[in-house]
């Protein structure tokens, strides 16, 4: 019986033996712990940084409009989208398209295209290809952009109804 006893380790000294045995894989587990969180705080600082510089271009193009500037405000609008800013870039776009900042329609479809090429969330993605749609629809390629809304039909997204009703009319 007392055999038994002396045999018995105690949770402490379990513990330590596993440290002593395992020493080295924990202290690669430890220091990989404490490079990744290193790692993952840094890159979402510089996503921070990008975001706000984007958003910075943002009102400067905006205020560029305003004072009449356009041609420094559609390099600054296309330089965001170049960026692929998933919140800026759709903003720019559509500032683009309302003030005819340019006249290439071939140009405009490519950053339609960059925009739908983003990560983007489903209802998003619907959103840019509806105004993509109607963006063929004024320059007058209908069969284009009747096409997206019944693609957009089809797939019985939530704009379903809104791209029914304009097909209508």
């Amino acid at each position: 019986m007392e055999q038994k006893l002396e045999t018995k380790l105690s949770f402490k000294d379990k513990l330590l033996n596993f440290y002593q045995f395992h020493k080295v894989k924990i202290i690669v587990l430890f220091f990989v712990l404490i490079i990744s969180l290193i790692v993952t705080v840094f890159i979402q600082q510089k996503k921070e940084k990008l975001n706000t510089t984007m958003s910075e271009k943002y009102v400067l193009a905006d205020l560029n409009l305003s004072q009449n500037k356009k041609d420094e405000a559609k390099n600054l609008l296309v330089e965001i989208i170049l960026s692929k800013n998933k919140f800026y870039s759709v903003l720019a776009v559509n500032k683009i398209v309302e003030s005819n900042l340019i006249d290439s329609d071939e140009k405009i479809l490519e950053y339609f295209n960059i925009l739908e090429n983003l990560d983007l969330s489903e209802d998003k993605l619907d959103l840019i290809i509806l105004k993509k749609s109607l963006f063929l629809l004024k320059i007058s390629k209908n069969l284009e952009g009747k096409k997206l809304l019944e693609e957009l039909i089809e797939k019985d997204s939530k704009i379903k109804k809104l791209a029914e009703e304009i097909l209508l009319n």
